[in-house]
């Protein structure tokens, strides 16, 4: 203990985040939220659709013209930023959908969050560390048996998963390489959700080849936060957490991720909140959020907090993910496995770029589930003893793969992007200008094409054949206006070099 006492006493540097406060202020202003939700009810329709096009500039919209869209009575005129939404997703990225995969690698927690499974009077939680070992079989099933290329890993906060051993698992899974049926499976890009964390610690993130840094508030209302992140605890400083996207962009990392667990708070606020964030960091670092995540409070063990009281409806959480999508118009918008698979197939077309797949969060759960020969042999049931919440959509990559070429959308394992430099500012500029998308279009149809032949059924095969026929011809169509007939031949050159075995070509 007093190690652990030791190590949590030189975790927060004030000065590191103190100098990004106004006269010792953050930039969440509760009072201000309210009232510039407050200020636009009842709007007229016609100001509405005029925010609407306003989005399609693909600049962050104002705080009060979010507030304007989340006062939106009108049953058509949400219609109307439904379907804004996808046609702002597909204008920007296409008709790609980027799958991943979380990997915990320990539930050891210092904190005691009311809602969350791993805090530390939770003593029902069997408490699990993954040695490297460990990890290294995690990431042959994730790579080698189900296909993926990029996790996120996660950790508690505690000592016992320090930077060190989180530098070190991420090394662990960059080395693994695992023969498939064609070729070899491997992890090529590792996001890392962890807690927040100092400039010299992220330094080291960054050295190791950590991809995008991602931290969520949690709750931005500074009351509700202080009641579910007791005094004495690390995580009960608000600023703290609210400057780590400030601190690991000084630290050199290039791409940074924020979100909200909504169902904290009035849902409404969260948002408001996000698009505060987006600026703030636009107006002190040129850049906004690679991702935006909103994943709803779920069942945790032993939680305290009472879930009802600001639990978000299937349709308010439509709406929040379409105004998000319109408020933040560049950024990648992440859909998790904590929703059930209906909501997914309804969400998806709003806006979502991103989503995880056979998705375990028990520590050591893909080796222990997956790696079962038959599957009549794997245990499916969720132990909330060994995980953090309750996941609502547990099927196989395959299944949602298959699921995707069905409503019309190519799969994307794509991580060359990070390889090539379009990160950072780079990569918001190219957003910005709709060339990211005719970049990602291209690798979307080769690494398509990877999965297809080292890992998918006879049946997803058969499927995303025919949609890669249909991108391929797509791509053609779009001679000379987008791509050159050498950029396309150069594609089909890759793509049959693929099927003969060859990996990772890329744009």
């Amino acid at each position: 203990m007093r190690t652990e006492a030791r190590w949590i006493d030189n975790v927060i540097k004030k000065e590191e985040y103190e100098k990004y406060m106004n006269n010792g202020k953050d930039f969440i202003n509760d009072d201000e939220i309210w009232e510039k939700i407050k200020n636009n009810k009842d709007p007229e329709a016609q100001k509405v659709r005029g925010i609407i096009q306003k989005s399609f500039t693909l600049e962050l919209l104002s705080p009060d013209d979010t507030a304007t869209l989340l006062n939106v009575k009108d049953p058509q005129l949400w219609d109307e930023i439904f379907d804004a939404a996808g046609q702002l997703k597909r204008k920007v990225y296409d008709n790609r959908i980027v799958t991943f995969a979380p990997l915990y690698c320990s539930n050891f927690c210092v904190n005691n969050c009311l809602y969350c499974g791993f805090r530390s009077d939770n003593k029902d939680e069997k408490r699990l560390k993954l040695t490297l070992d460990d990890v290294r079989k995690e990431t042959e099933v994730l790579a080698g048996k189900i296909g993926h290329k990029r996790l996120v890993v996660v950790y508690g906060e505690h000592p016992v998963s320090d930077v060190n051993y989180m530098a070190d698992t991420i090394r662990t899974i960059y080395d693994v390489k695992v023969k498939t049926r064609k070729g070899i499976g491997e992890i090529r890009r590792v996001n890392v959700n962890a807690a927040p964390m100092s400039v010299e610690d992220l330094r080291i993130l960054k050295d190791v080849g950590v991809g995008t840094y991602q931290v969520f508030q949690e709750t931005y209302n500074h009351k509700i936060y202080s009641e579910v992140h007791p005094k004495g605890t690390l995580k009960a400083n608000y600023q703290w957490r609210l400057y780590s996207m400030h601190r690991a962009l000084e630290a050199g990392i290039d791409d940074v991720a924020i979100g909200a667990l909504f169902g904290l708070y009035d849902w409404r606020f969260e948002v408001m909140a996000m698009l505060y964030h987006a600026i703030e960091l636009e107006s002190k670092f040129g850049i906004g959020p690679h991702t935006v995540s909103f994943p709803r409070l779920e069942e945790a063990q032993n939680s305290l907090f009472d879930t009802q009281k600001y639990k978000v409806s299937d349709e308010d959480f439509k709406k929040l993910v379409a105004v998000l999508r319109l408020s933040i118009p560049y950024t990648g918008m992440i859909l998790t496995a904590r929703e059930p698979a209906k909501v997914r197939r309804e969400i998806l077309p709003i806006g979502i770029t991103q989503t995880d797949a056979s998705t375990r969060i028990g520590i050591g759960a893909y080796s222990e589930i997956y790696g079962a020969e038959k599957m009549s042999e794997r245990e499916e049931n969720q132990d909330l003893g060994k995980q953090q919440f309750m996941i609502g959509d547990p099927r196989d990559l395959d299944d949602v793969v298959h699921e995707l070429a069905e409503m019309g959308y190519i799969t994307s394992f794509c991580t060359a992007g990070y390889r090539c430099g379009r990160t950072g500012t780079n990569i918001m500029t190219l957003l910005k200008s709709e060339k990211e998308g005719q970049f990602c279009k291209l690798n979307a149809i080769l690494t398509f094409r990877e999965w297809l032949d080292d890992f998918a059924s006879d049946e997803t095969k058969k499927l995303g054949e025919e949609l890669i026929k249909k991108e391929m011809e797509e791509v053609r169509s779009r001679i000379p206006k987008i791509y050159s007939k050498k950029t396309v031949t150069t594609l089909e050159d890759y793509h049959e070099r693929i099927k003969n075995g060859e990996r990772d070509l890329y744009f």
